[in-house]
């Protein structure tokens, strides 16, 4: 008898996967215990092994998306009529009233791959923006490694990409020649929107582009260019997005790649004209770009010279408007939903750090290589005090609570364009130069857009540390979707009490931004009051 093979859930927040490949196809003998396909989580690829032994009867097409327990491929007898199974499918191919298993396929192929009829276009493909981070809603093309008429092999790196987290490297799955691409670099393109078209050499491939107006794009791209090219003889056209900056002559419009290249070259944006579109000014009018003679003394006395007092400049208005990166755009959108969906409420303490210091001390002092800071100390406590505070190491799933029985701690790292959280696995269960080699290795990692998914994912309670840039005490917004974030203040020498007498103590102040639908003011507390004592009598942690 057929049976419907479900898509598995493959991690734990995973809701829809991508088949990437499949290694068996339609007609194959399949044997418990083979691995059947590659399919795209929200995570990583991952190899799919199916234990139902029998003959692959229909399968959803590679590159579709099917939601968890939806129907990824029937596996029965060779010949078996399937047809009555294929009624309670999530993948497009399901709806497919062909009796042919072979040909059902097709069809499917034909719909999520190519949005046109088979017969329209045969021998070219588009290729989709893939989702390479959990919260990645588009990507922007930042350097394209291969042009247009380039030869493509599976497994050629074609782009990078900048998505809200890290810039990565594009591969390509797709065998032909490179027809065209959606955006040129610095251009933006949506999740699942067109992103380039691969086939063979001369392939008419307008009806692809045709079928994905209106979506997915953000920057006109190749009929728009080729004009360009065709009216100014230029090799290629430069980037479509623009800032404006105010100076004494009104507002310019420039290029970011110009923008740029003038500060490099110090060169006043007032006095270059510009030959883009709207006087826009491009890159070749800063190559191009002759300073004109300064005006004589005298002549710059005249023109510079107020008539009265009242009409003296004493200053000149100016701003610059630049585009928002994905990393902003993703920040803003995760912590607003945060904020104003999670009820937060804030708990604070005050820490004295005396032995803390003491023994920071002394720790380096016997390790060269890997000299801990205090924040791999307050790291190192809180991992500690979650295992006997579950509540706090909890998530809110809406119908239920989740409470993590590991402790994975995302450390917070400003880097230029925002935000990033990469997480210091199983922390509770490492020393602290383990946890200060590692949290130096993600840092620099976050700073140079090398972070992998695997990296940023899978917190289950965060650290925000602006203690190096003096700040006394701060309040942060949590980061889903952990229940609670610890805001990590600066030491400061203060007059504190102790034995009856009033002495000077290296005191730190933390604020627990608390998500009131899983953790009560006393759960809160109980947190605090186990990180303060570990961090008060340090030893504590070493043993």
């Amino acid at each position: 008898m057929a049976t419907k093979i479900l898509m598995p859930k493959m991690s734990d927040t995973m809701e829809e996967g991508v088949i990437a490949t499949w290694l068996k196809k339609v007609g194959d003998t399949i044997k418990s215990g083979d691995v059947i396909a590659e399919i795209e989580t929200d995570k990583a690829t991952m190899e799919y092994e199916e234990i139902t032994a029998g003959v692959m009867l229909w399968q959803a097409p590679e590159k579709s998306t099917v939601k968890v327990d939806d129907l990824l491929c029937i596996i029965g007898k060779a010949g078996e009529d399937f047809q009555d199974l294929l009624g309670g499918g999530g993948a497009t191919a399901s709806k497919s009233t062909t009796s042919n298993a072979a040909e059902t396929v097709v069809v499917a192929e034909a719909k999520v791959e190519t949005p046109v009829a088979t017969v329209a276009v045969t021998n070219a493909k588009v290729v989709t923006m893939p989702k390479m981070s959990d919260t990645m809603e588009e990507g922007v093309v930042a350097n394209w490694l291969k042009k247009v008429g380039d030869v493509l092999k599976p497994g050629d790196i074609i782009a990078e990409v900048e998505t809200d987290k890290a810039t990565m490297e594009l591969e390509n799955y797709e065998k032909g020649t490179l027809l065209y691409v959606a955006v040129e670099n610095g251009g933006s393109v949506a999740i699942d929107g067109l992103l380039y078209i691969v086939g063979e050499a001369g392939a008419n491939y307008q009806a692809l582009i045709d079928q994905f107006k209106g979506g997915g794009a953000t920057i006109p791209a190749k009929t728009e260019e080729k004009t360009a090219i065709a009216t100014n003889g230029q090799a290629k056209a430069e980037e479509k997005t623009e800032i404006i900056v105010e100076t004494a002559n009104g507002r310019i419009k420039v290029s970011p790649l110009a923008k740029k290249l003038a500060q490099d070259k110090g060169i006043n944006l007032s006095q270059v004209k510009g030959t883009g579109e709207g006087g826009r000014i491009v890159k070749k009018d800063i190559e191009s770009f002759v300073p004109s003679a300064k005006p004589s003394e005298t002549t710059a006395k005249t023109e510079t010279k107020p008539v009265t007092v009242s009409t003296a400049t004493f200053g000149q208005e100016s701003f610059e408007e630049v585009p928002v990166t994905q990393m902003r755009k993703t920040i803003a959108k995760r912590l607003a939903e945060s904020k104003f969906t999670a009820p937060h409420f804030y708990l604070t303490m005050e820490i004295n750090m005396d032995e803390a210091m003491k023994s920071r001390e002394q720790i380096n002092a016997m390790i060269a290589p890997n000299k801990i800071s205090f924040n791999d100390m307050v790291v190192k406590a809180a991992a500690i005090a979650l295992r006997q505070h579950p509540a706090v190491n909890s998530s809110w799933l809406g119908d239920k609570i989740r409470i993590n029985h590991h402790v994975h701690i995302g450390v917070a790292v400003a880097v230029d364009e925002g935000l990033l959280v990469p997480v210091v696995r199983f922390a509770d269960q490492k020393t602290l130069t383990q946890i200060s080699a590692e949290t130096k290795d993600l840092a620099g990692k976050a700073k140079n857009k090398k972070l992998q998914p695997a990296d940023w994912a899978g917190n289950t309670f965060s650290i925000s540390n602006l203690g190096m840039f003096g700040i006394d005490e701060f309040t942060a917004i949590i980061n889903p979707p952990d229940s609670c974030i610890l805001a990590v203040g600066a030491i400061k020498q203060t007059g504190v009490v102790k034995d009856g007498q009033l002495v000077i103590g290296n005191i730190m102040k933390v604020t627990l931004s608390c998500d009131h639908r899983v953790v009560d003011g006393a759960s809160g507390a109980a947190f605090l009051k186990t990180l303060k004592d570990l961090l008060e009598a340090p030893v504590r942690m070493l043993v």
